[in-house]
This record gives structure tokens, sequence and C-alpha cells, in this order.
């Protein structure tokens, strides 16, 4: 296999987004309207912004390479959606004779992104991608294109595994939602004949906190009553014996952001130490504990894998008075709109724990939210050993990586 030594700018172009003005945003599909791609969205697809097709001529594919310009972070190396594109990201066009997928690995190493980051420059009060540095950049590459599609893959191949187990834990998440919904939201849960309590006839009672009907034997409460309500803290940053690489992991709501794909964590991206638990008065809360982001911003969430401590973004339910980790997780989860109406605050929205621990819920009865924690179990551990899996393969694959692209092993 024969090798060429270039730059990058020998081997692609970058082509900018475009910036339609806030005032033609919208945020629902409409004809003659497309997808307003931006960064966020390669992160969650939970707030999409459409433009009229008419006022940009900047499209991309889900094939394309893209990179998020400004930041912090910048230069992510992104693909999978299509639309228009904004001024923060740019359009990476592969020359004749190169590898689209070739240029994405190569362009996702370490050290592609160290160098990028040394260099890159602050404008508008943001620090974007220093192009010039970047075309700059060296680049070994094999003289065919069959050649630089051998060499990624096996990163391809991986790549499609982690994106097959992502379809697979989606679907098995909607067919959780949707039992949830069924049971607790409809009230057709398993009557004593197994048939659907409330469209069998079953009884029915008013409750007047609620205000609507429920099933006979259930009653009104407040998320207080799901378990015990927790908070974080910081320990002091400028005294380094508060963190560790080691020690307990300490999530932000940062890492839930990094996190958005998973139904479980593990850690974030710091540990803090013995020191620093003394300091902060944190506590350590056990595998099971359901978090919730509680400000910047309110409702990520995730289930803890094992112990761990949060900083003060978070309000975190310990399931400690009968209701399970999976029932509390849609419970919470299906009152977020009520708990993000409830925050307050001028410079940004938070949700108190008072208020939290006020907000009023259904309370069922043990023996069905039991019979719903025993039918998800299976389903809950499917998805937490496919994450599990998909961590190794990302490590496999960031492995591989740099060895693939330096020559330091071989592809036959």
């Amino acid at each position: 296999m024969k090798f060429n030594y270039l730059k990058i700018r020998d081997v692609c172009d970058f082509v900018g987004g475009s910036q339609p003005p806030k005032s033609q945003f919208i945020y629902e599909p409409k004809p003659g309207y497309v997808r307003l791609i931006q960064t966020r969205d390669y992160k969650t697809d939970a707030f999409p912004t459409y433009i009229p097709k008419s006022s940009t001529k900047k499209f991309c594919n889900e094939y394309d390479i893209m990179i998020g310009r400004y930041g912090p972070p910048i230069f992510q190396i992104c693909r999978g959606l299509k639309g228009a594109y904004n001024v923060a990201l740019l359009k990476v066009i592969p020359k004749e004779g190169v590898s689209r997928d070739f240029l994405y690995y190569f362009l996702k190493q370490d050290s592609v992104f160290q160098y990028v980051d040394k260099l890159s420059a602050r404008t508008g009060g943001q620090t974007g991608v220093d192009l010039v540095s970047l075309k700059n950049y060296p680049v070994r590459i094999p003289e065919k294109i069959e050649h630089q599609e051998k060499l990624v893959a096996i990163l391809i191949t991986i790549d499609k595994k982690i994106a097959l187990n992502n379809r697979i834990n989606a679907e098995l998440e909607a067919m959780t939602k949707t039992l949830y919904d069924y049971w607790f939201v409809q009230f057709d849960f398993p009557d004593v004949n197994g048939k659907p309590y409330k469209t069998s006839g079953g009884k029915m009672l008013y409750d007047t906190t609620l205000k609507r009907e429920i099933p006979a034997g259930w009653k009104s409460g407040t998320l207080d009553d799901l378990g015990q309500i927790v908070g974080g803290s910081t320990p002091t940053t400028s005294k380094p014996e508060n963190f560790t690489a080691n020690g307990t992991p300490w999530i932000t709501p940062n890492d839930l952001s990094d996190n958005q794909s998973n139904k479980f964590i593990s850690c974030g991206a710091q540990d803090v130490s013995v020191e620093g638990i003394k300091s902060a008065s944190l506590k350590i809360y056990p595998a099971g504990t359901v978090l919730l982001s509680s400000r910047a911003p309110i409702g990520y969430m995730a289930i803890a894998r094992n112990e761990l401590t949060t900083n003060q973004g978070f309000k975190s339910f310990i399931p400690s008075k009968n209701y399970s980790t999976e029932y509390v997780y849609y419970t919470v989860k299906n009152n977020l709109p009520v708990i993000v109406k409830n925050a307050s605050g001028s410079t940004f929205k938070e949700v108190s724990s008072s208020v939290l621990k006020s907000i009023n819920v259904m309370l069922p009865a043990f023996s069905v939210t039991d019979s719903f924690t025993k039918t998800v179990t299976g389903i809950f551990s499917r998805q937490e050993k496919l994450e599990l899996e998909n961590q190794q393969l990302i490590a496999l694959r960031d492995w591989l990586l740099p060895l693939l692209m330096s020559g330091q092993i071989t592809v036959k």
C-alpha cells in the first residue's frame, strides 16, 4: 500500500454555513421549510429549528462531514443529519481521489483536535477553528481510494454496530414508555383478571387534589413521595486535592448533556476525592438513583449505574418509599413539563427542592407499580448492557484510529 504525504488543503475544501435571521425560524416542519442544522443538533434532537428553503444555499446530507467551528468545544466532527446548516458549521468537501470515510476518521483523531485547539483563534467573542492552521496539517493518505476505504473499513464496522445498538435501545425505550403510558396515563394496567383496568370497567374515583378521576385504591401525593430528593454541591476548585483520577464519580449537568443518548451513567469528567467530599459535605448516592438536572438546563435525566455524587445543578431521587427506580424514572420524566413550568430565576431558570417536593403526582397502588417493575426490569437490563457494549466499542475504535492512521498497524 503506497502512501502520499500531503496537507489537509490538498485533500479537501471547507464550505461555511449561513445564518438566516431568527425572524424566519419556526419550530415545526412545514412545506417549503427545511431543517436548520446547528452544532447542538448532533447531541440532541429535542429542539429542531426550521427555515424557508429559499433563504439559504448551504445544505448538507447525512453522509457529509461537518465540523463544529465555534466553541467550546470547537472542532466537533459530525455527520448523520440532513438540512441547511448554520455559520457554526463547516462542510468538508473531499477532493477527487479522496475517500469521504477516510477523511472523516482522519479528522476525528485526537492529534488533529489538539493541533486545531492549540492554534484556534477568538473571533466575535467565540473561539473558532483557525482554517489556515487546519489546512496546513499534514496528512498521510493511501494513494489509491480503494486502499483508503480498506484502511477504515474496520472503523466503519464498529460504528455500524454502535449505531445498531443505539437503534435497539431507542426501540426498547419507546416500548417501555408506551407501556408506562398505557398503565399510568390511560389506566389500562392489567386487572385481577389480566384485562385492561379502565377499558374493562374498573372503578374510577374523582381526586380533588389532582382534579381528575384515578383508579380506586390510588391516591394523590407529591414528587417527594417517590423517594428522597437530594441536591449536590461543588468542592473548592482552587484546591487540587479535592479532585482525583480515581475517586467518587462527580456528575455535572454538562456530563448529562454528553450522555443524552444513554439512560444510565457511571461517571463524569471528574471524580472527587475524600477531601473534596468532606469539604463540600457531599452525599454519595447509591446505584439506582434517578438524576435530574435542575438548572442550566432543567430536565436532563439519567440513572446512576453505581455509587456517585453530583454538583448543585441536580435534584436527584433516591428510591426509598416503595417505588422502584424504573417507576420513579418514568414518573419524573412524565412530569417534566410541570417541573419546568414551576422553575424560577432571573439569570437562568432553576427548580428548588421545596418546589419539587410540592408538585402533585398520582400515587398508584404498590401492587401495580411492582408489576410494572417486574415487566420492565429485563428491558432496563438489556439497555444497560447495550450501553456498556457501546462504551467498549467506542474505546476500541478510538484506540485503533491513530494506529491505523499512523501506520503502526496495517490492514491486509
